[in-house]
């Protein structure tokens, strides 16, 4: 997955433009997007919505549901899992005992449903909180279902009372910036993937562009959008190009041609595990 575009989920009209804008999932938004008002008709909507989607070649479809803590989470999940999602997305999440206790509400709903035991995936929202931010390191081994990783500096930057999360060149202010990296740092502590968060300012093509490309360098897999028109620049940062690929497959291959060495010249260039690693990596995304 490289991007993932959130859509209202009272929106009917939203949800199916949402199909043709290319994105390789779909978050059928629950929570932020859908007043408190609208959240019983936004249920039905999405499981509707679900219902009927085509699965064969189409975007992965995951919900964002109401948060643990709120009273909401079951009447959500009541709603959606006879749509089968692909995954659900946790917002306000504490930490692995979050994902834990959203994980038995899962399985409790796949065996009332017929579906299989941990078909459902599970990606969380770890950095909405200053709270959350001290869990970030129990995401390892906590939930099969753990796939993923994203974080947010809107609700953060509401929690702790700050004027911005961002500084006037549009970079993340210092707080914000800590909760990326901890966040990409948790991810890969739990191998799973690291999702960056949204770009606000759907406008401005050439920040996205920049913030991508710089999520892409430090370990990002892929990043969430708010509007179409973002959806392919973050496919195109997100996809390795043609040349990547090929310099990945020469370090595979020689590695391959002799296994029992640690270091490896290729073009100049001594490259040794942690190379290989990453070009590992980077071929495994490609094929995905």
């Amino acid at each position: 997955m490289r991007s993932a575009l959130f859509v209202p989920g009272d929106d009917e009209k939203k949800l199916a433009k949402a199909w043709s804008a290319g994105a390789d999932a779909l978050i059928v938004d629950l929570e932020d997007s859908v007043a408190i008002e609208a959240k019983p008709r936004a249920r039905r909507i999405a499981a509707d919505f679900l219902s009927a989607a085509p699965r064969r070649d189409g975007p992965r479809l995951i919900v964002r549901v109401n948060p643990l803590d709120g009273g909401l989470t079951d009447l959500d999940l009541d709603a959606i899992m006879p749509a089968k999602p692909d995954c659900i997305m946790l917002p306000k999440s504490l930490g692995g005992a979050s994902v834990q206790q959203l994980s038995v509400k899962i399985a409790v709903r796949e065996a009332q449903n017929g579906l299989a035991d941990g078909s459902t995936r599970i990606i969380a929202l770890a950095t909405e909180s200053a709270e959350a931010m001290f869990g970030l390191q129990t995401y390892r081994r906590c939930s099969a279902r753990l796939e993923g990783l994203t974080w947010g500096g809107e609700d953060l930057s509401a929690d702790l009372g700050a004027e911005t999360n961002r500084l006037a060149d549009g970079t993340w202010a210092g707080p914000y910036a800590l909760a990326r990296n901890l966040a990409l740092f948790a991810a890969a502590a739990a191998n799973v993937a690291a999702i960056d968060t949204v770009f606000v300012n759907f406008r401005d093509s050439d920040g996205l562009r920049a913030e991508a490309l710089t999520a892409r360098r430090d370990g990002f897999s892929a990043k969430m959008a708010i509007h179409p028109a973002q959806v392919p620049i973050i496919n195109e940062v997100f996809t390795p190009t043609a040349e990547d690929v090929a310099k990945a497959e020469a370090i595979v291959a020689a590695f391959a041609a002799k296994p029992e060495i640690g270091v490896v010249a290729i073009d100049g260039e001594m490259v040794d595990r942690p190379h290989l690693k990453r070009a590992e990596r980077l071929l495994a995304r490609a094929k995905s």
